[in-house]
């Protein structure tokens, strides 16, 4: 498959909601004002509430924050704060690496840990997520190290306490999707191969007709987790595409699915209590011999 064509594949799959919640700049290069969108519920518990740090996909060329609106809604009614991160974009023509992407969500995840008191929650209950290249950086926050702002204070710890990764794009290497961008540095850019001991746990969703990552990648991925001790759930969709996960697709039910997943992953790490308040959706099954 054409880059080209891959691009358009990782863009097209992105949902053009508009973020929600709260409105901050977290961080300015040069005239740049890069901002972040918090959603939070009120409640009448005082106690540090756990956090989610969204990144949107789009190839690292495209997407704003959005994408994860309404799973932004959802985790808030939960008692998580959520956070929507904007970063840098790549240009389309130059094949630079994605450097200010990764630079942009280590100094995000950074503004988050240091305003926690601000916005009542535990700096050691952080989660990162993202979709395609949002999962991408999600997860290169859980397992590179460098790729600091040049200049900025790098004393805050980056590294989440969980990841929820959807189909992320997590191998760059030779075989994997964006090796045309980092090439013979892809071990500088690629979460697949920088597992090591102490990553944090993981869950992931892909589809098995995923023309970007395909389900080996990430077989290989939660081999190399387990490999160190890292917890890596995984749970794989029969017949989704890439982007399958997002909200209004496929009548909303692989969104439901994958939102109730990382809610009750959310639970066996002691983030949140009682069952998803979400109802799983029931799919209908064609019986024999009915058309359609």
């Amino acid at each position: 498959m054409r880059p080209g064509i891959l691009v358009a594949i990782l863009t097209s799959s992105v949902c053009a909601a508009p973020p929600t919640g709260r409105k901050f700049t977290y961080k300015t290069v040069g005239e740049t004002q890069l901002s972040i969108y918090v959603t939070q519920a009120e409640s009448a518990d005082e106690s540090p509430r756990p956090a989610i740090l969204f990144f949107h996909g789009g190839g690292w060329v495209g997407g704003a924050p959005g994408q994860f609106t309404e799973h932004a809604k959802y985790f808030a009614s939960r008692g998580v704060t959520c956070f929507q991160a904007q970063y840098r974009l790549l240009s389309k023509q130059k094949k630079d690496p994605p450097s200010v992407c990764i630079q942009d969500a280590r100094s995000a995840m950074r503004w988050v840990r240091r305003n926690a008191k601000r916005f009542n929650i535990d700096p050691e209950r952080v989660a990162s997520a993202g979709g395609s290249a949002g999962g991408h950086l999600a997860a290169t926050l859980g397992t590179l190290q460098g790729h600091d702002e040049p200049g900025e204070d790098n004393s805050l710890d980056v590294r989440p306490n969980a990841m929820i990764l959807f189909n992320p794009v997590f191998d760059n290497g030779p075989n994997g999707w964006g090796y045309g961008r980092v090439k013979e540095r892809y071990k500088e850019f690629s979460p697949a191969h920088n597992i090591r001991k102490g990553i944090p746990p993981a869950i992931v969703f892909l589809g098995d007709k995923d023309s970007l990552v395909p389900v080996s990648t990430l077989e290989n991925f939660q081999s190399r987790m387990k490999a160190v001790g890292s917890t890596c759930r995984t749970m794989i969709f029969p017949g989704m595409p890439h982007g399958f996960f997002n909200h209004n697709r496929y009548n909303n039910v692989p969104y439901l699915k994958t939102v109730i997943a990382a809610d009750r992953f959310l639970k066996s790490l002691g983030w949140v209590s009682g069952e998803p308040t979400l109802t799983e959706p029931v799919e209908k099954k064609k019986l024999p011999g009915n058309a359609g």
